[in-house]
């Protein structure tokens, strides 16, 4: 029998990792995981300063790792296959994808807007615009990956999804003491989470008999300067009663990514404190 790893199993030395949305929350961590696993990265997201920034950290953490940056839109056709190129020109090689590109509207937080997230007053250019990045965006940025994946026959793809993606969200978490208007995570956070999902098991199975392998990594409420009472209330759904840390996803990044999960495709790795346990 064939063996599926040689070595350390989470080791990714010289192994070639693109991702995008990079120098995001969840982001910068994938990189930051990547990069101490002894990975390479090339890393897109829509601002080039941000970029910089992440590389020069990076860098001085981990000084042999060799950082690509490139400006990328996930809507855009010719900007999802020019970072992928750019991982054939630099490496002549791409071993993992980590799709962290997304958009997420907070109306949580309170903003002049908050009547847009009930469901009946909910705008189509935020729907269209959420669709638009977070499920098309996923799809070209993908196909992109896959057409160099399929050269080798190999490498592993990470979608981003979320526990709403699983089950709906509690409204009731949104609501603040004495706001006289309901705030409401809205309809198409869930939509396009729930759509990772769909379009990880349609990739897995579409690369039957091949070593590209597609997983989804979902997360619950990552801890981002919300307020105490969000904070919360939040925890109190959780089975571990607190918010995640950003940091805490490293590690099932690395395991994706990597040979340990070799025999792993077409599942969602749920980390969310056992929110959908309950």
């Amino acid at each position: 029998m064939n063996q599926p790893y040689k070595g350390t199993p989470f080791d990714l030395t010289d192994h070639v990792v693109l991702i995008s949305g990079a120098t995001g929350l969840l982001g910068k961590e994938f990189a930051l995981a990547a990069a101490s696993a002894g990975a390479h990265l090339v890393l897109g997201d829509l601002k080039r300063n941000n970029l910089e920034s992440l590389k020069s950290e990076i860098a001085s953490v981990y000084p042999n790792t060799k950082t690509c940056i490139q400006t990328l839109d996930v809507t855009d056709t010719n900007s999802c296959r020019s970072i992928v190129q750019l991982c054939e020109i630099q490496f002549n090689r791409l071993d993992a994808v980590i799709h962290s590109a997304a958009i997420d509207p907070k109306f949580e937080r309170g903003s002049d807007t908050t009547s847009f997230s009930k469901f009946t007053k909910f705008p189509k250019e935020l729907w269209q615009s959420s669709l638009d990045v977070n499920l098309t965006g996923a799809f070209l940025f993908t196909q992109a990956a896959c057409e160099v994946m399929e050269k080798s026959g190999k490498g592993s793809i990470i979608f981003l999804g979320s526990n709403y993606g699983l089950v709906g969200p509690d409204q009731r978490i949104y609501k603040k003491s004495g706001q006289e208007n309901q705030t409401y995570k809205p309809a198409v956070y869930s939509v396009c989470k729930a759509g990772l999902l769909g379009l990880t098991k349609f990739l897995a199975a579409y690369y039957m008999n091949t070593a590209i392998r597609v997983n989804l990594l979902t997360p619950s409420g990552v801890w981002n300067q919300h307020d105490d009472e969000f904070i919360k209330n939040y925890s109190s759904r959780t089975i571990l009663g607190r918010m995640s840390e950003k940091n805490e996803y490293r590690g099932a990044a690395i395991f994706l990514a990597s040979d340990a999960s070799s025999y792993m495709t077409g599942a969602n790795l749920v980390m969310d404190g056992g929110w959908t346990a309950l």
